[in-house]
């Protein structure tokens, strides 16, 4: 994004999860440029507020949307914000590093709830009020939706499950006139690594391997991310469902 502010989304109002760090940050104020008024739902209050500093377009809501009824809540506050719902943004995620010798039911139970079953949910909540807008789902999902991950076979698995339930989506819900798409970032700067719990060397090495194995030489920012979640939300993709569009600086290509 420029920084300029434009009417791509003039008055579509517009949720995006995990909008306290990283992508989700940035898709939220990317959005706020494009017209468009935000709920920016996560987690942490404080990094919520940080969001909105200086964006009376984003409202913050602090909300698990793994707990029960959740989903349905931030629909709901939305829609009583607005009086309508426009786009939907799944970008809440985690990114676990789980060999298959330490899964267990647990570990692997916590991150298919936030992965797969929070986007489905707040999906389903959402449909009604998509419908009558004939708007929009990005769902943000990783190139490991389809490349393998050794040592975290469960995240890349979760991420082609909602890569496949936006195939799905989208062919089920193209009579209402509900386009569904996904995003698939390659590595991007973000907090994930940290937050997966992994010591300062081991993230740093894997960030550089990372950046060695991207033909374009480096790893991704949130905001070229954002800017991808913005137009297949916007008026002028409208032919646009279906698809997953890759943006990893040519990981995919090696």
């Amino acid at each position: 994004m420029t920084g300029r502010p434009d009417d791509r989304l003039q008055d579509h109002a517009v949720i995006v999860t995990g909008a306290g760090s990283g992508i989700g940050r940035a898709a939220a104020l990317a959005f706020a440029r494009a017209g468009a008024r935000v709920l920016g739902v996560g987690r942490r209050v404080d990094a919520l507020r940080r969001t909105a500093a200086g964006h009376p377009a984003i409202t913050v809501l602090a909300a698990d949307i793994t707990a029960e009824g959740a989903p349905q809540t931030v629909i709901d506050t939305a829609v009583g914000l607005w009086g309508r719902l426009d786009v939907l943004v799944n970008n809440a995620g985690a990114t676990a590093a789980m060999p298959l010798a330490d899964a267990d039911a647990g570990r692997i139970g916590r991150l298919l709830a936030l992965n797969v079953t929070a986007p489905s949910l707040l999906a389903h909540a959402a449909l009604p009020h998509l419908r009558a807008a004939k708007g929009a789902i990005v769902n943000v999902s990783s190139t490991y939706g389809h490349r393998p991950l050794p040592g975290a076979a469960h995240y890349a698995a979760s991420k082609a499950a909602l890569e496949q339930l936006t195939r799905s989506w989208a062919l089920e819900l193209a009579a209402d006139g509900v386009r569904v798409n996904a995003l698939a970032p390659g590595p991007t700067e973000s907090e994930a690594l940290a937050a997966a719990g992994l010591p300062d060397a081991v993230v740093e090495q894997i960030k550089r391997d990372e950046a060695a194995r991207i033909p374009l030489g480096r790893r991704g920012t949130p905001e070229e991310v954002a800017e991808w979640i913005v137009r297949l939300s916007a008026p002028a993709a409208t032919w646009i469902t279906g698809q997953v569009l890759t943006v990893d600086g040519g990981l995919e290509l090696t």
